[in-house]
């Protein structure tokens, strides 16, 4: 899993995105519902316009939840297991998404953080981006 290295720099560029993750999140969706248009189909009653305040809401909760993640990294499971029982049993997402909002939430945290976001913060985030699709995989199997 993650290194104690990986873990420290994760939370600590998290910190970082404290003022903006709402913003994170709610790009993160828009750039997913446009990247990946099939996406949408989970989201027939939301205005996906870009800043609606649908998309800024659901960002929010995007967010909170990563922010969970960041504080349980080495419980991710436990940390998450309400939210992959919500989306596997309940809205029956197809756990691709996961890794695509992973996709989009990189590239957004790079236009935010600029040039702190180093290969290093990159590798970082991947690592943990990827885990946190895995976990909300779970419920699949």
């Amino acid at each position: 899993m993650l290194t104690a290295e990986e873990q420290s720099l994760i939370q600590k560029v998290w910190e970082k995105t404290a003022s903006h993750r709402d913003e994170i999140g709610g790009e993160s969706l828009y750039r997913l519902f446009t990247s990946y248009p099939s996406t949408k189909t989970y989201f027939p009653h939301f205005d996906l316009s870009c800043g609606s305040e649908q998309i800024r809401s659901h960002g929010k909760k995007v967010v909170a939840a990563l922010s969970t993640a960041v504080k349980s990294l080495d419980n991710l499971s436990q940390a998450l297991s309400e939210l992959s029982s919500l989306h596997a049993y309940n809205l029956r997402v197809d756990p691709v998404n996961f890794k695509l909002l992973s996709q989009c939430i990189q590239v957004v945290l790079a236009l935010h953080l600029g040039k702190e976001y180093t290969p290093e913060v990159h590798a970082a985030f991947d690592k943990f981006l990827s885990a946190v699709a895995a976990v909300l995989s779970e419920k699949y199997r």
